[in-house]
């Protein structure tokens, strides 16, 4: 009679390394969560999602502001991130629309002082439906806010300037002079390309 063998099953998770994600020292560099992983050089690449109540612990309203912080280096058990991301929650978005109201949206590129590329979506509520030359306007002025902040900031301040809500009073400044604003920020800010050496963000995730 032959005896079957036994096979050893090896508890994966036992195996698996818990790294501990930090924040970038601009944003406190906290540690935000831990992530268990087979390999840590695999780790490179990950993205953790947050909100900004997260981070500060606040204003229960920082929970309507979504933080993307991406993986980029290991140090034994650590995990330094950069953050890639930036967005408006999808309930806090719809909330701010209303009837009798015109929706003014900009979107485009910039690069910081450090050479960091980073798409930016601003958005703003008047009080009143305005014509589209007054929307224009709008845009202008918050182009006008944008691309001074980029050129003069290095990725750090830029970035902190989004996420603390800085840039949303200094683009109310702007806009107002226009006409009666209910609410304007940056709805959005993507991270396309690091500094130099410009290396996408994609590719960094992909070599992963």
């Amino acid at each position: 009679m032959v005896r079957a063998r036994k096979v050893k099953v090896k508890d994966r998770w036992r195996e698996k390394k818990w790294l501990m994600v930090e924040a970038p020292r601009s944003f406190g560099g906290m540690i935000m969560a831990s992530v268990p992983t087979t390999d840590p050089e695999r780790a490179v690449g990950r993205v953790l999602e947050v909100t900004l109540f997260d981070l500060l612990k606040q204003d229960i309203q920082q929970y309507t502001i979504k933080l993307f912080f991406q993986i980029t280096k290991i140090e034994g058990d650590r995990a330094l991130t950069i953050l890639k991301g930036q967005e408006y929650s999808r309930d806090y978005l719809r909330s701010l629309i209303r009837r009798g109201s015109s929706m003014v949206n900009m979107i485009k590129d910039y690069t910081t002082k450090d050479g960091f590329k980073v798409r930016v979506y601003v958005i703003a509520f008047t009080q009143f439906r305005i014509n589209s030359s007054r929307k224009r306007a709008i845009r202008e002025s918050a182009d006008k806010v944008v691309s001074e902040k980029a050129k003069n900031m290095t990725y750090d301040q830029f970035s902190q300037e989004v996420v603390y809500g800085k840039m949303a009073s200094d683009l109310l400044n702007e806009a107002k002079k226009v006409t009666q604003i209910r609410h304007i920020g940056v709805r959005k800010m993507k991270l396309i390309a690091l500094g130099k050496p410009e290396i996408k963000v994609e590719q960094v995730t992909q070599a992963s």
